[in-house]
């Protein structure tokens, strides 16, 4: 006899108790995304407290027939985790697991469950004595699983890698139900495929996680930011292969703002003055950073300023060494996509390549652009230093924001073209999730698509795991 929706309500009340089964206005925030794509819909809302919980909400509506979309922090951008049937998908979200699970000084590993804040897994690591070196925008609200969810990159990948290289474990609830034990915390272990990689990035189209072993660094206790006002990107590409050389590979930040996205900030963000008396085509945040005692860093970033200066690739450098300096720096930075948004509709693009392609990407792009849309700004910045732009348009100055945004397509194609043309990707940090399953169908390879197919079919015969993510199945 089929299960109904209502005997399934009432069956995961049971499970996770009546409170925690939330439909009608209380689902809003979990029903809200970001970039206004979307409009989720959803059965109903469930919050699991712990693993055995989500093993057995996963088992019921997998017996139901109704689909399951993991929600962590929500912060998403591409519409992961907006759920898209009313009667046949739950939003599960992993917000009340958020405990700690363990901290293994030796190892210098924590554990802790997926619905963790990001900022206070850093402050978990910081009272151990360590530091967790992701970080994003979102920090405040983002949690662990689902920056596990999309491998998040963010500021300190250029150092750091993404949360693929901090995760040394996982704890996973599979489509029927049945939870994978990895929590090791193993640095070596060749015993079969790698089914961390497998789940990390796969954005709740594969498993659940629930859990995860993260590997932690010691604390910073040298750092130096420089803000280098430059002619042309090629600039910025010499100047991080320098301080990447010179520090011994410790450049920790290194991002690349273009002077239309710091006017932006100057002119909507309290705090973003103007960095110098003359207004530069391009902009770089340089940080150095290390856990190693002594000053040195501060002389190697004035050595690389003194060559860079007399073979004529700066045109102005502003350095700190002092806490509220460099947030101030930074603070212009992390205040450009804030600043977009208070300019009015935005087209953005989040693509990636090989770091020496860039000032030639942009080179083709930027003309490009503004040929296809008349009167665009063109305002990139992003992680020169791992090679991912944000590649971001705002709207010709007085234009209708609902016109401008109906060239979104137009505008991506000439983007993304480019991107995949030069062996880039149009998917860097943020994922697939809805946005951008028709550009994998576009873009991917045959073969690759089929790989990924079979991948999801055989983890997830019955699509049950957030359909329509990632790939699409027909």
């Amino acid at each position: 006899m089929p299960v109904t929706a209502d005997s399934l309500l009432i069956q995961l009340a049971h499970i996770v108790g009546a409170a925690n089964v939330l439909d009608g206005a209380s689902t809003g925030p979990y029903l809200t995304e970001w970039r206004g794509a979307f409009k989720p819909v959803a059965l109903a809302v469930v919050r699991p407290a712990d693993t055995d919980q989500v093993s057995q909400v996963v088992s019921a509506c997998a017996t139901a027939g109704i689909a399951v979309v993991a929600q962590s922090g929500n912060t998403g951008l591409v519409g992961g985790s907006a759920a898209s049937d009313g009667d046949r998908q739950i939003i599960l979200s992993l917000e009340r697991m958020d405990r700690i699970r363990a901290v293994d000084i030796d190892n210098a590993t924590l554990t802790v469950e997926a619905g963790c804040i990001l900022a206070d897994v850093q402050q978990a690591a910081a009272d151990a004595g360590f530091y967790f070196p992701l970080t994003l925008a979102s920090k405040d609200r983002c949690r662990i699983g689902g920056n596990i969810a999309t491998n998040a990159g963010g500021l300190n990948v250029v150092r750091y890698g993404n949360t693929r290289d901090l995760v040394l474990g996982l704890e996973v609830v599979l489509a029927d139900g049945r939870v994978w034990h990895n929590l090791t915390g193993l640095r070596k272990d060749n015993s079969g495929f790698d089914l961390n990689d497998l789940f990390v990035g796969s954005e709740g189209a594969l498993g659940i996680v629930t859990a995860a072993v993260l590997k932690l660094y010691d604390p910073i206790v040298q750092q130096v930011v420089a803000l280098f006002g430059l002619d042309d990107p090629a600039d910025a590409v010499a100047l991080q292969r320098r301080l990447i050389a010179a520090s011994g590979h410790n450049l920790t930040g290194c991002e690349l703002m273009s002077g239309q996205a710091v006017e932006l900030a100057c002119r909507h963000i309290d705090g973003c003055n103007q960095p110098f008396d003359t207004h530069h085509h391009w902009y770089l945040l340089a940080e150095l950073s290390t856990s190693a005692d002594g000053d040195w860093l501060g002389q190697i970033m004035d050595s690389v300023v003194a060559t860079a200066s007399a073979d004529g690739h700066i045109r102005d450098v502003r350095i700190a060494t002092a806490a509220d300096e460099i947030a101030a720096i930074w603070h212009l930075r992390e205040s450009l996509p804030p600043a977009q948004v208070a300019e009015g509709a935005s087209i953005k693009h989040d693509i990636s390549l090989p770091v020496s392609r860039l000032p030639r990407f942009l080179a083709r792009a930027m003309p490009a652009i503004r040929d296809a849309l008349p009167g665009v700004r063109p305002c990139p910045f992003g992680h020169v230093g791992d090679g991912n732009l944000h590649f971001n348009l705002s709207k010709p100055e007085n234009a209708d924001d609902a016109a401008f945004l109906a060239l979104s397509d137009i505008a991506h194609d000439v983007v993304h073209d480019i991107v995949v043309d030069m062996g880039g990707s149009f998917a860097a940090e943020h994922g697939i999730g809805r946005l951008k399953v028709e550009a994998m169908a576009r873009y991917k390879q045959p073969v690759e698509l089929d790989m990924l197919r079979a991948i999801k079919t055989a983890l997830d015969p019955d699509n049950r795991l957030n359909p329509g993510v990632v790939v699409s199945q027909s």
